[in-house]
């Protein structure tokens, strides 16, 4: 029998290569996304080439009770699942006294609440089974502020935070606990960020596809921060040999640079 996967986020990006890859190895796979007619031609797509099950769930997980209704529906259907990929989440560009605050406020929802509550609900059935996978995208981000997209990187910290100590919980229990923590990438989440792609500057970015493949890869052994690329392993430990605030200013001179600011 399949064991079955759940991505959030699955239409594009990273989480849209999580679930060729999942399929790819043979489970079944449950998609939760906004979009619709994508969900339903990747579950038209993944049927065919894989000869799996796909069950697509159109929903926004920002929106009160809509982590209850998936998890509801699931149930109703007798589907459990034994991953759980939490890859739904986005950011937004700017100074914290100029923000929206109702796009901020959507951002801590999906990126931290949607995260916990999903792990919540699903974690007991892992836990009566004696095993289970669970892996939150969390960022290079995760490891200092991020001035000009401080709520973003605050909401980052939380995903690496939440899940190393998940791990070590869960160590006895045969349920592991993967952080994973992309640098940029070449998704759509600077069109949501920035408003418009062109308004970034160009940078070297890693694939979804080259993202998902080594999430997949640290998740099935277990590992419980998986920092993606060689350069940003780097950075991430030389953060922790130098002062808090001259991380922190460059950080800053780091974020400005990505952005060309609006005309």
């Amino acid at each position: 029998m399949n064991k079955t996967a759940l991505i959030t986020g699955s239409s594009s990006g990273i989480g849209y290569e999580f679930a060729k890859i999942f399929a790819k190895n043979g489970n079944d796979l449950v998609l939760v996304s906004l979009d619709k007619g994508k969900l339903d031609d990747l579950k038209k797509e993944l049927e065919e080439k894989y000869k799996i099950k796909v069950y697509a769930i159109e929903k926004d997980l920002v929106l009160p009770d809509s982590v209850n209704e998936v998890y509801d529906e699931l149930q109703e259907q007798k589907i459990e699942v034994d991953y759980l990929v939490n890859n739904a989440g986005f950011g937004d560009f700017g100074l914290f006294a100029d923000c929206n605050w109702d796009k901020q406020e959507k951002m801590i929802g999906l990126n931290i609440t949607a995260v916990a509550h999903l792990t919540r609900l699903f974690l007991p059935y892992m836990i009566g089974q004696g095993g289970g996978k669970i892996l939150n995208v969390a960022s290079t981000a995760s490891f200092q502020p991020g001035p000009t997209m401080s709520v973003y990187f605050a909401t980052k910290a939380f995903v690496l935070s939440f899940s190393e100590a998940l791990s070590n919980e869960l160590k006895n229990k045969g349920i592991t606990v993967t952080a994973l923590c992309p640098g940029s990438t070449e998704t759509g989440f600077h069109e949501v960020v920035m408003g418009d792609p062109k308004l970034l500057i160009a940078r070297k970015k890693s694939s979804p596809q080259e993202v998902a493949e080594y999430g997949y890869v640290s998740m099935m052994k277990g590992k419980t921060v998986a920092i993606h690329g060689f350069k940003n392993k780097f950075l991430v430990t030389m953060t922790r040999f130098f002062p808090r605030d001259l991380v922190v200013k460059a950080t800053r001179k780091i974020q400005e640079k990505k952005h060309i600011k609006n005309i």
